[in-house]
């Protein structure tokens, strides 16, 4: 067969003018199974399948990864991110009878041998680390670990504030990847002023979006909402749209 066809190609040279040629090469790229599609599309196709990111969602210390709040931005990243997958799971210590979470370094582990697996499901594919509360705590903890190639950090409502009242900006101090953070102006766990003054100090690139009047859990009162003319979905989007441009300017960097 690959006789035939490179006598096919070179009688073509001989006896044809160069648009024949260029015929007989095209269907010689066909025959055999090529794309034969323009080489611009192809290498438009190839370099957006390699930036579309692989994302792994970890859960909070409460609810789990099957959680309305989990599955409905599950879902608004993956489609803002236009990730190829969102990864989410549970920390084992959700299986069985309901108990607290242990310390977050005792989840790093875990945490680690979900992002090795992943990375290696989808080897041509950033890697983009978000969590919810806890979940983004130990996300940025299993950076930091060896054999760990992750591309950038989505912090969803981060656990500045540990039970004690003290700030726990170590593991935050040691990052060295671009870091997205999404805070409510009225999380308890995380004072907008200690985690602007914890971003001064960080060595990673990184960016607060501030939801204006939301929760640990973003969530909006309905007076703050009617006073500013305002709705859930619409603050949660602008969010998510940061987000996307955060990712999009660290990617392309």
């Amino acid at each position: 067969m690959i006789t035939f066809h490179m006598k096919v190609l070179t009688l073509g040279f001989r006896n044809y003018k160069r648009s024949g040629f260029e015929f007989l090469i095209w269907g010689f790229l066909y025959s055999e199974g090529m794309d034969s599609s323009p080489p611009a599309k192809r290498r438009r196709e190839s370099a957006e399948s390699t930036l579309s990111p692989v994302v792994i969602f970890a859960h909070g210390a409460g609810a789990p990864s099957s959680s309305d709040w989990m599955q409905r931005w599950k879902n608004m990243l993956k489609q803002a991110l236009h990730a190829v997958e969102v990864i989410t799971f549970d920390y084992p210590y959700m299986s069985g009878k309901k108990r607290p979470p242990p310390k977050a370094e005792k989840l790093v582990e875990f945490h680690s041998s979900i992002v090795k697996e992943t990375a290696t499901k989808y080897p041509d594919h950033p890697v983009i680390l978000a969590g919810k509360s806890m979940g983004s705590r130990v996300g940025c903890m299993v950076v930091s670990e060896k054999d760990i190639n992750v591309s950038a950090v989505v912090c969803l409502g981060y656990p500045l504030k540990g039970i004690n009242g003290a700030v726990r900006d170590e593991t935050l101090l040691q990052l060295t990847v671009p870091t997205m953070f999404v805070q409510g102006s009225k999380d308890a766990l995380c004072p907008i002023e200690k985690l602007e003054a914890t971003q001064k100090k960080m060595k990673a690139p990184n960016e607060l979006h501030i939801i204006n009047g939301g929760d640990h859990s973003f969530k909006i009162a309905k007076k703050h909402l009617q006073a500013n003319n305002s709705t859930q979905d619409e603050a949660e989007d602008a969010a998510v749209q940061a987000i996307a441009a955060f990712i999009s300017r660290s990617l392309e960097g």
